[in-house]
């Protein structure tokens, strides 16, 4: 790589992380109300291994050669015409809508870029959009009051393990569904941890004997199901992942897309600056490790994100 070079993931054809590969590419230009960052870090997220399998053709389908990734955190290294925020050599993190995150450098709207803060490191910084908004978008959706109870599918993964802390903040009890692995994470973030599994209706049942006012499914539709069948009302269920589902129960679908925006990111960031959210990252990977990063994540056992740093 050199000034005229960036290196980023492509894959040419949908199919298992062995579609993956880092091509040599054009230096990106920012175009009028763009920047060019160089990425310091890059989550890897389950929406683009979907992506990348054709699981969402329908709704998101790729032209190839693709490229992938939507968070980001880095250094500006180009200014567009128009761009008045920032300026060469800022420190910044936020989201590609275009899929160009897995990379040395992309050019992005500064409008979808806020300033880091200087208490994130790198690898929290590049995990931050998706989950982030992701997990604002998801707890808004039920509004929980505080006191109430709200049940939440794969909590420990990189959505649960935000979306936990952010119904702790909003005064929420918090029925944490997840492997008994993850129950001290859980429990020191003030949730009950409830294995999944066989009899999952009668432990939650058990661990809310007045009832479960919400319930947010990170997971799949066999937990939209169960939240309908415990007799929750379905404007109080939303998932972020089951969309047939939610419509045929009348449940809620919010996702990051919802919360993309400048101010929530702000917010996302600044809890979690202060402390009073964290960003669990499990591991981190360099950009030609892309499809050993992917395998990791496709094993969906890890507590927290899984992060490229190019």
């Amino acid at each position: 790589m050199n000034d005229t070079t960036a290196r980023a993931v492509r894959f040419d054809r949908y199919g298992s992380t062995d579609v993956l590969y880092v091509a040599d590419v054009p230096m990106p230009e920012p175009a009028a109300g763009e920047v060019v960052v160089a990425v310091k870090a890059a989550a890897v997220n389950p929406g683009e291994a979907a992506i990348r399998t054709g699981a969402l053709h329908d709704r998101l389908p790729a032209t190839f050669p693709s490229g992938e990734g939507s968070d980001l955190a880095g250094v500006v290294t180009a200014v567009g015409d128009g761009v008045g925020e920032f300026a060469v050599g800022d420190e910044v993190l936020g989201y590609s809508w275009t899929r160009s995150s897995h990379a040395t450098h992309t050019a992005v709207p500064a409008g979808q870029l806020i300033r880091k803060p200087p208490e994130l490191s790198w690898p929290v910084a590049g995990s931050l959009y998706v989950v982030g908004c992701t997990a604002y978008a998801a707890v808004r959706a039920v509004d929980p009051k505080p006191g109430e109870t709200v049940a939440v599918s794969a909590a420990a993964g990189g959505v649960g393990t935000v979306v936990v802390q952010l119904l702790g903040v909003r005064g929420a009890r918090v029925l944490g569904i997840a492997s008994s692995a993850n129950a001290d994470w859980l429990t020191a973030h003030g949730a009950t941890h409830v294995p999944y599994g066989e009899g999952l209706a009668e432990r939650l049942t058990a661990a809310a004997p007045d009832g479960i006012d919400a319930f947010i499914d990170l997971f799949g539709p066999e937990y939209v199901q169960l939240a309908a069948d415990l007799g929750i009302a379905p404007d109080r269920i939303e998932t972020i992942i089951s969309y047939a589902k939610a419509r045929e129960l009348g449940a809620k679908a919010a996702g990051s897309a919802d919360a993309s925006t400048r101010e929530v990111l702000t917010e996302v960031a600044g809890l979690v600056a202060s402390g009073r959210i964290g960003i669990p990252v499990a591991a981190a990977y360099p950009l030609d490790k892309v499809a050993e990063a992917f395998e990791e994540l496709e094993r969906r056992h890890t507590r927290g994100k899984i992060v490229l740093v190019p």
